[in-house]
Formats: structure tokens, sequence, C-alpha cells
């Protein structure tokens, strides 16, 4: 028969609990704390999206909102590499690729959920919403693995990596390009329909999502050896927080983000007016550069340290996972809505994918990386955002 608690042990595990929680919020307010990182001024930016929504300012409410997420974003990159130090680099990758795509996958979901509301937006909601997955693919593979590389070849003249890193990614982003041009050649050959588009991309879909499972078992349990970092300069870095710590600041962030995301989706159209900007550049280019904050700063800093292994499982794991989760789910989710998402994403933005692809696995074809190289994806990166603003 076992014992009951007394209520001096009941009051004392209530202490202990109660010092844990006012522990763990002390380093939250203190990993929160500007003085250590100029960039969180700009979670001034949070309660300015909060008045602006309630004060019918969308405009403001658009530009607030998507400045805040950096700072938010950044602290979920921050937690993700504290949990990268105990798990390993593979699975560090994968928990910031798929913590950073959080906010893609928010955005894409509200506005999914208001094109179902509202057949009068359901165009420009579409068009938003496979905007943001390609602005997400293209603005990792470009511009982050760009400034990783820029920044990481700054300190150190030449850095490697596991090339089974690079050649698997490259090899299933070269499917995912393949699921979005067939869909689109569907449509422009002789007797394409619409509705034969659409059944293409729901079957693609599922098999798409099929294979990202797959590629997860296959880097995470079967061939989990081949992907393990070559590189012995490394060195031990000591975690700066405890896992738990690191969970909650990860899931506090993550909220905040959503909260946020969801201002952003709401305020879209009050900024195309304001603006002047095109849907497609807002999409493309301005939603992916601050919802992909928290890859943009945490595969730079950690190139820096001379960790390109994680700086590109964390770059072009994100794409891949755009690529072969995200954007599925998402059309499979319009349809359960009921809203006419496809995988044929626009002429310009299927070339523009496939030139990305293309130059990324070209430039990590040689396992090594240096500034120059980064410089040149920086560069094409330029080169598709004057193009979509003119679109």
């Amino acid at each position: 028969m076992s014992e009951s608690k007394t209520p001096e042990m009941t009051d004392s595990l209530s202490e202990e609990l109660v010092e844990e929680v006012e522990d763990i919020m002390e380093k939250l307010v203190d990993s929160f704390n500007p003085l250590r990182n100029r960039l969180n001024w700009l979670l001034l930016a949070l309660p300015v999206a909060v008045y602006a929504e309630h004060s019918g300012n969308m405009a403001l409410a658009f530009a607030a909102s998507m400045v805040s997420i950096m700072p938010l974003a950044f602290l979920m990159g921050k937690a993700t590499e504290e949990i990268a130090l105990r798990t390993g680099e593979a699975v560090g990758g994968l928990l910031n690729a798929t913590f950073g795509n959080a906010v893609e996958m928010i955005i894409a979901m509200f506005a999914l959920y208001a094109a179902s509301k509202n057949p009068e937006i359901v165009e420009t909601m579409v068009t938003v919403t496979q905007a943001s997955l390609i602005g997400s693919i293209l603005g990792n593979l470009l511009l982050v693995l760009g400034l990783s590389m820029v920044w990481g070849g700054l300190k150190h003249p030449s850095q490697v990596f596991n090339s089974q890193v690079g050649h698997m990614n490259g090899s299933l982003l070269l499917l995912a390009i393949v699921a979005m041009i067939i869909p689109t050649a569907a449509h422009y050959a002789p007797g394409g329909t619409l509705e034969g588009v659409t059944i293409i991309s729901h079957y693609t879909a599922i098999i798409l999502l099929i294979i990202y499972g797959l590629s997860l078992l296959f880097q995470l349990k079967t061939n989990v050896g081949e992907f393990e970092s070559e590189s012995v300069h490394y060195g031990h870095e000591n975690p700066a927080m405890t896992i738990r710590d690191a969970w909650v600041l990860l899931i506090i962030a993550t909220g905040l983000v959503s909260w946020m995301a969801h201002t952003l989706v709401g305020s879209i159209e009050a900024a195309v007016e304001e603006y002047h900007l095109p849907e497609l550049f807002i999409g493309v280019i301005l939603v992916p550069f601050f919802g992909n904050a928290a890859e943009h700063f945490t595969a730079i800093i950690v190139a820096g340290k001379n960790k390109m292994d994680l700086s590109i499982s964390i770059a072009i794991g994100s794409s891949v996972q755009i690529a072969l989760f995200v954007a599925p789910a998402m059309v499979l989710f319009a349809w359960f809505l009921g809203v006419p998402l496809t995988l044929e994403f626009g002429l310009l933005e299927t070339t523009a994918t496939f030139m990305a692809v293309l130059v990324v696995n070209t430039t990590l074809g040689d396992n090594k990386t240096n500034w120059l190289e980064g410089a040149m994806l920086i560069a094409c990166y330029l080169i598709l955002a004057l193009a979509f603003l003119q679109y």
C-alpha cells in the first residue's frame, strides 16, 4: 500500500516547482534583454504591431509585424542552436529548419483559411501563398547559404563539408523541381486543363510527402553514419543554457511568431495598396526574408564557427523541407478547404527555382566553400529579386 503525501511534502514540492519556474523565467527574461543583443531592440515592434492592428492601421501593422518576426526568429535560432549542441548536427539542422519554416506554414495556413472564407480574396491569397513558398526556397538556397559562405569564408579561407549532405539534398531539390515543372507543362500542353493540373498536383503532393518521410528515415535511422561531420576543426562548445530552458524559449518564441504571422497575413492587402508593391514581390522577397530570419542568423553564425555541415544542413535542409513537406502539405490543406492551390507556381517562379537549384548544386559539387562562391549566390538572388519587383 503506497504512502499518501503529507501537507508538508506537498508544500515542499510546490515551492520547488515555483522556484524552478521562476528560474526559467529569469533566464528567459535575461535572454530577451536588449542590452545583450542589439537585434532584440526590434522586439519593440511587437507592441506597435498589436496597437496598429487594433487601431485599424493595417499598413503599419504589416510593417511592424514583419520587423518583430526578426528578433523572435533569432531567439528561435538561438534555442535550436543550443539544442543542436546536444542532439548532433543532423538532428539540430532538421530542428532548426522545422521551427524556422513554422513561420511559412502558419502564414500559408492563415492565408488559405482566409481565402476559403472570402471568395473575393482567393486569387490574392493563393498568389501570396505560392510566392512565399517559392521565396523561402530561393531565400534559403541563395541568400542564406550565400551569406553563410561569405561570413565563413572571411574567417576561414576554405571550408569543407560532408559530401553526402550536399548530394542528397541536391537530389531531393531536383525531384521537387520535377514536381513543379510537370504540372506547368501539363497546363500548357495541347489539351491541358486546370482540372488536370489540379489532379496531378494533389497526387504529386502525396508522393512528395512520402519521399520526405523516407528521406528522414534515411538520414536519422538507416544511414545516420553517412551524415556525421567530416570536419575536425569544430572543437568543443559548451551550451549557454539547459536543454529545458532552450525548449521553453523555443516554444515561447514560436508562439509569438505565430501571433505576428497572423497579423501579417491580415494586413497584406493593405500593404499592397499603401506601399504600391506587387503581391509577388511581397510574397517572394519580403515575407520569406523576415520569416526566415531564424535560418539567416543561425546558419551565418555557425558558418563563422567553421560548422559548414550544420550551416548547409540548415540552409539547404530548409529548402528541401519547404519543397517536399510544406508546399505539398499546403496543397492538400487547400484541397480540404476547397481552395484552388496547385503545384503550378508560374513560369517565372519555376524557372527561377530551377536555376537556383542548378547554381547551388554546381557550387557545392567540390565539397568546399569560400567567400567568392557565396558572393555569387547572393548576386543570383539580387538578380531574381529585381525580376520579381518588375514582374
